[in-house]
């Protein structure tokens, strides 16, 4: 395993984030974090990127706790693409994903081959090459989204984590930043509502709630109509299609399905 938890907790204001939580990331994978708001996936996000440090419990790196490794070598490891980050700083999205090069430079080093090599990848992956010269805060919130990830990318991590990734995206750009996401040949582990999208795009699954775990495992054992009746609120009906499961919502008052699939057009 590369990046694990293990029985960890958090609190904050007197409040428990998370109770005891223990996940795993297989190399190569991508794991999905599930749950309704407050259920602690932003958290336990955090504690994996080493943003946050566990009140109890340790989050290891390849075995070692991640407060015992200099915090260059993890950055240069883990790359995190948060819900909100912005800047009052007037950047191109080329300065933006460049910023994705600073851990792999020394202080006062030029940027080199590789460093320029990596950011004209991760522009071109994220479809921005045509938008590199454009200013930051021109964009809408879709667009800074990609741009974020594009910055990742160009740290070239082993370990991304991307917290509601999604958020402004059209359906369109929702697929295609998935798809980019789960074809890349390193750990990834991404937090969703989307259960759809989270059915398609991730290997693994780890449902959340009240900063514990209910279950984990492959989508197809894990998203039941039981369990999103249990931890969301809601009825739901289950199909599969090639062993993804597809989640249709239905009313309180019926059998009447809600829309098509639990993917948001906005």
């Amino acid at each position: 395993m590369t990046l694990a938890a293990d029985r960890v907790t958090r609190a904050a204001g007197g409040h428990l984030l998370l109770d005891g939580v223990t996940v795993a990331c297989a190399p190569g994978t991508t794991l999905g974090l599930l749950g309704p708001n407050g259920a602690g996936k932003s958290t336990l996000l955090r504690l994996l990127a080493g943003l946050l440090a566990p009140d109890t419990g340790v989050v290891t790196l390849d075995g070692d706790p991640l407060p015992g490794l200099p915090r260059r070598a993890i950055a240069r490891r883990v790359a995190v693409v948060e819900q909100q980050a912005d800047t009052q700083v007037d950047l191109t999205v080329l300065d933006v994903v460049r910023l994705g090069r600073t851990p792999h430079r020394g202080t006062w080093s030029a940027e080199s081959e590789e460093d320029r090599t990596a950011v004209r990848e991760a522009l071109a992956a994220t479809g921005l090459t045509d938008r590199a010269d454009q200013s930051w805060h021109t964009l809408s919130g879709g667009e800074r989204q990609r741009v974020h990830l594009a910055r990742a990318l160009a740290q070239r991590p082993r370990e991304l984590l991307l917290d509601e990734p999604t958020n402004h995206l059209d359906i369109a750009h929702q697929l295609d930043l998935l798809a980019l996401v789960a074809a890349l040949p390193i750990t990834t582990v991404v937090a969703l509502h989307d259960l759809n999208l989270a059915a398609m795009f991730c290997d693994h699954l780890v449902v959340l709630r009240g900063g514990r775990v209910v279950i984990s495992g492959p989508p197809a054992d894990v998203l039941t109509e039981p369990l999103i009746a249990d931890v969301y609120g809601v009825r739901a009906h289950i199909t599969h299609h090639e062993g993804t499961p597809h989640v249709r919502f239905l009313t309180a008052q019926g059998d009447q399905a809600v829309g098509k699939s639990s993917t948001r057009t906005a």
